[in-house]
């Protein structure tokens, strides 16, 4: 990608100000509760300037540093499915009428359209996979209103955790597309990026400046530096058969002995879409709202079926989640539903760490093993 353009850091409020102005409701990445969130954002002085993070598995933490950069962390437990897959919400509204009929309404759709800052690549690889789900052959008109129009301003991850795998998956630590501008954060500013017809039209109105072949290779440097650092990656390679010819192995009980089904994992997953559906009457038998709300195939009722319980144990609903997010994927969207963000690892609070258990299972067995050394001896290979 090629660098263009460039942004003092002093004129970062004037975006965010041109962006308002156009409409959009702006959430920018901001301290609460000793995390950083997806909120409003209305000034930069807002952002987390000074703070980095330092994840490890089962483990998260801000921690002040001498820096003037506003995005120096890799990411919090809050992607963007909150933002375009709600948590909870209503989907419709029956109300009975005063001669006893009933009267179906559904919610209104968002009124401003949404812009977001400061969207790593990982974030915006999980948005596509969103993306084929909630937007394939039948739309999902909640999803698709808050998805039309928005606006995307991702970051070049140059900050890595400790639990971050996204180069081995492909999706990081640069934004490669999906979004209308995309920035590369120096001490003194931002390369700028255009991904969009609607990116082209904002960044006329910046003050840019030409770019520096020294500031483009010092930001090439920087996101290099961060693939390099990350040291956890998946196997290579479709794991989906490999997965599927292991439902036995002794692994899914040793990972079973630590998980508790807390379902924390699929929660901060940026891919994960499972929910449930129910009816949530009022008390007063006038109305009942229909409410969707994200569910995880960790919980127990997951797999009721007509009373019965079909993954009644803890080993049988990790192997659920790990066949299906990096096997079968495969067969519904053409690729893994990793992302490689690592929140799964920070967030677990038994630090359960997906790249190992994909290592453990998926790497050769004894048998397996054996035959390759055979087979290479009569090659003459060893």
């Amino acid at each position: 990608m090629q660098h263009a353009n460039f942004l003092l850091r002093s004129d970062l409020q004037q975006m965010l100000n041109i962006i308002s102005g156009d409409g959009f409701r702006v959430l920018g990445p901001r301290l609460r509760d000793g995390a950083i969130f997806y909120e409003d954002l209305r000034a930069v002085d807002e952002l987390p300037g000074g703070w980095g993070d330092v994840q490890s598995p089962g483990r998260y933490r801000l921690e002040h540093q001498e820096s003037p950069r506003y995005f120096a962390w890799a990411n919090g437990p809050q992607a963007l499915k909150p933002h375009l897959f709600r948590p909870r919400e209503s989907l419709w509204r029956v109300n009975r009428e005063d001669g006893g009929e009933l009267a179906f309404s559904e919610p209104a759709m968002p009124d401003a359209p949404l812009a977001i800052i400061g969207v790593r690549a990982c974030d915006l690889a999980a948005l596509e996979l969103q993306d084929r789900h909630f937007l394939g052959s039948i739309p999902d008109p909640y999803y698709a209103a808050r998805r039309e129009g928005l606006l995307i301003v991702a970051v070049h991850c140059t900050h890595p955790a400790d639990t971050c795998f996204c180069a081995s998956t492909g999706d990081g630590p640069r934004a490669e597309r999906g979004f209308d501008l995309a920035l590369s954060e120096l001490d003194e500013g931002y390369l700028v990026e255009v991904g969009s017809e609607r990116g082209e039209r904002i960044a006329r109105r910046l003050p840019l400046q030409a770019s520096s072949e020294a500031q483009r290779q010092l930001a090439a440097a920087e996101i290099e530096g961060a693939a390099a650092r990350q040291t956890r990656r998946l196997p290579e390679g479709n794991l989906r058969d490999t997965l599927f010819a292991r439902l036995d192995h002794a692994r899914w009980d040793e990972v079973a002995a630590r998980c508790l089904s807390c379902g924390n994992c699929t929660s901060v997953c940026p891919t994960c879409f499972c929910h449930a559906e129910q009816d949530v009457p009022a008390l007063d038998a006038t109305s009942s709202e229909h409410v969707r709300q994200w569910d995880s195939c960790f919980t127990e009722g997951h797999s009721y079926i007509h009373g019965i319980v079909i993954r009644a144990e803890t080993g049988q609903r990790y192997r659920q989640w790990m066949t299906h997010k990096l096997g079968s994927w495969h067969d519904q969207y053409g690729r893994s539903g990793c992302v490689g963000c690592g929140r799964c690892l920070t967030w677990c609070p038994v630090g359960i760490d997906l790249t190992e258990e994909a290592q453990a299972i998926c790497a050769p067995l004894k048998d397996e093993a054996e035959d390759k050394t055979g087979d290479a001896i009569e090659e003459g290979k060893v």
